[in-house]
Parts: C-alpha cells; sequence; structure tokens
C-alpha cells in the first residue's frame, strides 16, 4: 500500500462515517413526514366541510381517501424498493406528495382536495423503504436501532401534525394549516433528493400488476366498509354483499400470489409462524390502539353540556397528544436496548400488556384532564414500544432484500387495524347514543374501552405465544452482534 492510499483509506471510512450521520436522520425526517402530512386530515375536517360547504361525513374522506391510497400504494412501493430502482422509487413517489400537497393549497374544487389528500397519503408506503434503506447502509450495530425507531415516528407522526396543523388552521386558515404540509414535504423530497443511496447491486423486483389490482380492489372495500359505518345500519345488505366480494378478492389475490413468480407479497413467507404472529398481533393490537386514541381525543372535544367531557378546541385537543408523542419515543428508544435481554414477541407482549392498562385507565378514571393525558401517556409508550419490537420479530426471519416487502405487508395490516379500531369505536358510541342526542352517554365510552381491553388481552396473548413457538434459528443468543433476533434465517438471499 503507497502511503497515498494508507492516507486515503482514513479519509474513505470518515466519509462512509459521515454519510451514515447523515443518512439516519434523513431517514427519521422522511418517516416523520410522511406520517404528520396523511394525519393532517384529522383536525380540519369541520374547517374542510365549513370552507368548502359540505357535509362532515363528505370532509371525513380528506382522512379516510389519504389512508385507502396509502393501504394500496404500500405494498407496491415496498416490492418496487426491494429491487434495484429503490432511490427512483423513493423520490417519485415523493415528488407525487409534493404535487398533491400543493393541490391541497391551490384555491381548487373540493373534489381536487380530495385529489391532492390521495397523494399525500401514497407517501405512507414509504415507511418500509425507509427500514429496507436503513438495513442494507448501516452497520448491523446501528441498523436495529434505526429501523426501530423509523417504526416509532411513524406512528407518532400523527401527534405532531395534529396540533400544528389545529393552531395554523385556528389563526391562519385551512389553506395556511395544508400549507405547513407543503413546506414540510418539498424539504422531505431534497433531503432525499441528497441522501437517498441507491440500492445494493444485484436485486431485482417485478410487480405483479394483475395482482396489485386485485389487493387494491380488496383492500378499497375493507377500508370503505369499515371508514363507512352508516352503511352497515343503513343499507345492510349492501354492506353484506360489498364484505364478501373483498373476502372474495383477497382470497383470489392469495392464489395468484401464490402462483406465480413474481408475487407482491411472498405469501409463502407471510406463513411463517413467527411473521403471521407478528401480523396477527399488529392487526388486533392496532385495532385496540386506534381504538383507543380516537376514544380520548373525541372525549376531550365533547362539551360540559354532554354531562362529561371537557369542551376542548381542536387546537388544545391536539396537545392532548404530546403525551403520546413524547412517551412513544421514549419508548422507541429504550426498547432496542431492553430487546438485548428481553425477546421481542415477549415486548409485543408486554407492550400490549401497556396499553391495555391505558384502556383500564381511562375506563375508570377519566374525571379530571390529568387522567386523561395519564392515559395518553400510558398509551404512548405501549405504542411505542409495541412499534418498536414489531420490526425485529418480523426481520429476524427476513432477508435483507426483502425488508421493504415484509415491512410494507405489515403496514397495510396495521391500516386495516387501525381502521377496524375506528369503526369499532363509532359502532359502539353510536350504540351508546340515546335517540335525539347529539352524544353518547358516558357508560358507552367505558363499553368501547373494556372492547380495548379485550382486544389488547387477545394480543398480549398472541406475543406469549408467538415467544413460545419461535425456532432456534432466531434464537436472540443466536444472533449478530447488534441486532437482536436476527438469526441465519434473515442472512439467506441478502
Amino acid at each position: 500500500m503507497t502511503a497515498a492510499q494508507a492516507h486515503d483509506q482514513p479519509m474513505s471510512t470518515a466519509l462512509v462515517r459521515s454519510e451514515a450521520r447523515l443518512l439516519v436522520p434523513a431517514l427519521m425526517f422522511i418517516a416523520l413526514v410522511v406520517a404528520a402530512v396523511a394525519s393532517l386530515g384529522t383536525p380540519l375536517i369541520t374547517s374542510v366541510a365549513t370552507t368548502f360547504h359540505v357535509s362532515l361525513d363528505s370532509a371525513q374522506w380528506t382522512l379516510t381517501i389519504a389512508l385507502l391510497s396509502g393501504a394500496v400504494a404500500t405494498p407496491v412501493l415496498g416490492r418496487l424498493g426491494a429491487g434495484p430502482h429503490r432511490r427512483a422509487t423513493i423520490l417519485a413517489t415523493l415528488a407525487i406528495v409534493v404535487v398533491g400537497s400543493a393541490l391541497t393549497v391551490l384555491p381548487l374544487p373540493f373534489a381536487w382536495l380530495l385529489v391532492g389528500r390521495a397523494a399525500q397519503g401514497v407517501g405512507l408506503g414509504l415507511t418500509a423503504l425507509m427500514m429496507g434503506v436503513a438495513r442494507d447502509h448501516l452497520p448491523e450495530e446501528r441498523s436495529a436501532a434505526v429501523i426501530a425507531l423509523i417504526s416509532v415516528v411513524s406512528i407518532i407522526g400523527a401527534g405532531v401534525g395534529y396540533p400544528l396543523a389545529a393552531l395554523l388552521a385556528e389563526f391562519g386558515g385551512l389553506r395556511a394549516a395544508y400549507g405547513l404540509g407543503l413546506l414540510v414535504t418539498a424539504i422531505a423530497f431534497v433531503t432525499a433528493w441528497r441522501s437517498m443511496p441507491a440500492a445494493p447491486e444485484g436485486r431485482s423486483a417485478h410487480v405483479n400488476v394483475a395482482g396489485a389490482l386485485v389487493l387494491a380492489g380488496g383492500l378499497l372495500l375493507v377500508l370503505f366498509l369499515a371508514g363507512e359505518r352508516s352503511l352497515w345500519s343503513r343499507h345492510l345488505a349492501v354492506a353484506v354483499t360489498l364484505a364478501v366480494a373483498a373476502v372474495l378478492l383477497l382470497c383470489v389475490w392469495t392464489v395468484s400470489e401464490l402462483r406465480t413468480k413474481t408475487p407482491l407479497v411472498d405469501v409463502r413467507a407471510v406463513r411463517h409462524p413467527a411473521v403471521a404472529g407478528a401480523n396477527i398481533a399488529m392487526f388486533v393490537g392496532g385495532s385496540g390502539m386506534y381504538l383507543l386514541l380516537t376514544l380520548i381525543t373525541r372525549y376531550a372535544q365533547t362539551p360540559h353540556s354532554a354531562g362529561y367531557g371537557f369542551g376542548l378546541t381542536t387546537f388544545v385537543a391536539g396537545l392532548v397528544l404530546i403525551p403520546f408523542s413524547v412517551l412513544g419515543f421514549v419508548a422507541g428508544k429504550l426498547t432496542p436496548r431492553v430487546r438485548m435481554r428481553i425477546d421481542g414477541p415477549l415486548l409485543l407482549a408486554g407492550s400490549a400488556a401497556i396499553v391495555g392498562g391505558g384502556f383500564v385507565l381511562f375506563a375508570t378514571a377519566r374525571s379530571n384532564l390529568a387522567e386523561l393525558l395519564a392515559a395518553m401517556g400510558v398509551l404512548g409508550f405501549g405504542v411505542g414500544s409495541f412499534s418498536a419490537a414489531m420490526p425485529g420479530v418480523i426481520l429476524a426471519v427476513t432477508p435483507k432484500s426483502e425488508t421493504s416487502s415484509a415491512m410494507s405487508f405489515n403496514y397495510v395490516v396495521r391500516s386495516v387495524g387501525y381502521s377496524l379500531g375506528s369503526a369499532i369505536g363509532g359502532l359502539v358510541l353510536a350504540a351508546g347514543t340515546a335517540t335525539g342526542r347529539l352524544f353518547p352517554n358516558n357508560d358507552a365510552y367505558t363499553t368501547a374501552a373494556l372492547v380495548g381491553v379485550a382486544a389488547m388481552a387477545i394480543t398480549t396473548m398472541a406475543g406469549l405465544a408467538l415467544a413460545r413457538r419461535r425456532s432456534p434459528e432466531t434464537n436472540p443468543i443466536t444472533a449478530p452482534v447488534g441486532v437482536p433476533g436476527l438469526g441465519r434465517s434473515s442472512r439467506t438471499g441478502s
């Protein structure tokens, strides 16, 4: 080795470390932005209704359509992200999100606002791609912790965007709130342009277009039925017909995925006990987690005239989410360290039990705002820990090349679970609303909380069952240093 080469080698190593340091905040920022922007519809529903002179049900679609487009786009982006054009996929997706954000700001009719919100929702599929980048380009001792935090910030993004959007809407109007989305998505695009590396060589990914369309149809029906609660009470026959159609479409998709050589999602890998158990836990647990989040925010905004509630404004109600975001982030930082001593499935079970404790707290003590904040904090800590532990359980049996695809499927499951949790909360509260009354009885919230306790108990048992079934290959003892639970099976095909 010449003196010049010896001199260049440390500089090259330093450059790699510098790029890794820049990559981590970029991954976090992009995951946070797409989650926060997709959640902008939540605090702005009333403002949309008054600004565009539409009903609240119609305005609700500014949130629903973002979740729908995100659920449909996620598996497609996950497959594209597993191939050689991951950087181009990330940039193109962020460009779509930026254009959608511009449509929400421009003085256009309501239909264009929905188009813009749908485009913003597509960005939700980027979270799994950020995990794939972290696993491919960060040292093993850092990738697990970074992936866990990416999962957490994708959850707490709503807690960050909600109060900011509500504040801007209150003082600057609807367009100012959506303008925040345009600003941060444009910054995210520039960040990705400067920091996203190319995928490793030798990757290939083919999108099964027919399978993607069938999956999209099934998911659209499932999420539509979960969001349109009134359809079940007013047009039961139509709802049942659509539900049967959704089941048939998803069954057709599963069969086609098993037969094709280029599946959108590796269904055989999804059937692995660890992956299947984790997705079941995510589905049931996600339903419960989102249920409690919606119960607390709705309860906080209920006026005193209902006999309970605190009558908080949209902005102040958004501040109630701060304990959720802060403690969720704290849990996300702690979980990778805890995983050095506790297996991933046990962490899932423990996290679900913590969320169950939040439900118990809300069911028994909500007479003052401090108790409500405490329940929100417990929920945030449980959700943060659950979200941080989930990727490790799945990626322990997933090749590096399939990281984006495997996690994208998990996020589809999460979206469906969230929608189901929202629907369950709405149905329980609607059943507890007396004829002619605008707000449900206080006892309806207790009933909904008990439903959540049951959901989290099921999730806890699923985590415990998964811990008992873990194979010797995924035992943390055999994992590489710094990646708890990452066994040999995860290195095949990488």
